[in-house]
């Protein structure tokens, strides 16, 4: 028996009727057996909103019960947004996704209950997921006594190029948080331990700049790997990146957007967090009359595919689609142009950070080969 799995990118609806973000999708994901999702937002009629957050919205309770119609099942809260609004914020978005029946990973009231796998049994096949994330604004990763999520940190070095030429730009370097992915690989050998198949979700990358891949991806995807995990899903970017295939297995780098809703004022447009960074997509415009306000590139995205067996993964594949004004995420058939678009786009990524998953176009799916 197999099991047809599927996963999307980040996921935010911020609108009176959230089920709207799904409606051009809704068939693909509840077509699967198991379908898989990053929460980018709170789900929350409470809270504060914490000084050291930038951007954020709060989706309203109807959107965990739109998520589950929509066809998921399981969901990451392990992100930059998991604290945005406290831990009044974090908890009402635990109680309304198990409300609607959602599985909830990567977050929880201390760091024992955020690492917790969840293992969803299908057909015979048990599938565990994991989930940690590497973008923290301060206080955001749980503890043994605080709410948060799962922490992948890594550290940044700056490295000057031309020790005599002051000002001129370094070359950046990353390396993981020892202690993090000690515990994360501890946490995957122990999920490897009890399921067929292990996927990792990872909360991480640069966003919005096209293609690369920090040094600390490579560190914790490959380690990640080695530990047990079948198949590695980023997100955070809000771009899609590459896939490389390592030891047999994929590793997305990102995602991209599915269902995020970003209306735009022109006070924000001026303002000077945006102004910062609009600085990594020069070529991101607002644009007032839309619910859809990121760079040209964040308009491409995919619904990832996989075969599950007790053995493994038995074929990986992605459905290429386009996000629409109105923020919903339209999957792509091979008639399409826009389908040619996304398929050529991977293969630029690939090719720009050095990674090897090659692809091929079977129907309307695209397969890793």
């Amino acid at each position: 028996m197999t099991v047809l799995f599927r996963a999307t990118g980040d996921i935010g609806p911020n609108r009176p009727n959230p089920a709207q973000c799904f409606a051009p999708s809704a068939p693909l994901l509840q077509e699967a057996d198991i379908t898989f999702g990053q929460l980018e937002c709170v789900i929350s009629e409470r809270g504060f909103r914490l000084p050291q957050v930038r951007h954020t919205h709060r989706a309203i309770p109807a959107a965990a019960q739109a998520m589950a119609e929509a066809g998921y099942d399981v969901i990451s809260f392990a992100g930059n947004h998991c604290m945005d609004w406290g831990p009044e914020g974090l908890n009402d978005t635990l109680v309304h996704l198990g409300a609607a029946g959602l599985d909830v990973v990567g977050v929880g009231q201390n760091i024992a209950e955020a690492r917790r796998p969840v293992i969803r049994e299908v057909n015979g096949v048990r599938v565990a997921f994991l989930a940690a994330c590497s973008i923290l604004p301060p206080g955001f990763w749980a503890e043994e006594r605080r709410a948060g999520c799962v922490p992948m940190r890594a550290h940044t070095l700056y490295e000057q190029i031309e020790i005599d030429q002051p000002g001129t730009p370094a070359r950046i370097h990353t390396y993981a948080h020892a202690d993090d992915l000690a515990a994360f690989l501890a946490d995957v050998r122990s999920a490897r331990a009890q399921a067929d198949v292990v996927v990792a979700s990872l909360h991480w990358g640069i966003h919005f700049v096209p293609a690369t891949i920090a040094d600390y991806q490579f560190e914790v995807g490959r380690a990640v790997i080695d530990a047990g995990a079948d198949i590695i899903l980023g997100h955070h970017a809000h771009i899609l990146k590459g896939v490389d295939i390592y030891r047999g297995r994929p590793i997305f780098y990102s995602l991209g957007n599915f269902a995020i809703d970003l209306p735009m004022t022109r006070e924000h447009a001026q303002s000077k967090g945006f102004k910062e960074i609009q600085k990594l997509a020069p070529e991101w415009e607002p644009n007032f009359e839309s619910m859809y306000n990121f760079p040209p590139d964040s308009r491409m995205t995919l619904i990832v595919e996989c075969d599950l067996t007790r053995e493994g993964i038995a074929r990986t594949a992605f459905r290429p689609a386009f996000i629409n004004d109105d923020a919903q995420a339209e999957p792509l058939s091979a008639s399409d142009p826009r389908f040619a678009k996304v398929l050529a786009y991977m293969r630029w990524c690939n090719e720009e950070a050095g990674l090897n998953a090659t692809y091929e176009a079977q129907g309307d799916t695209i397969v890793l080969i």
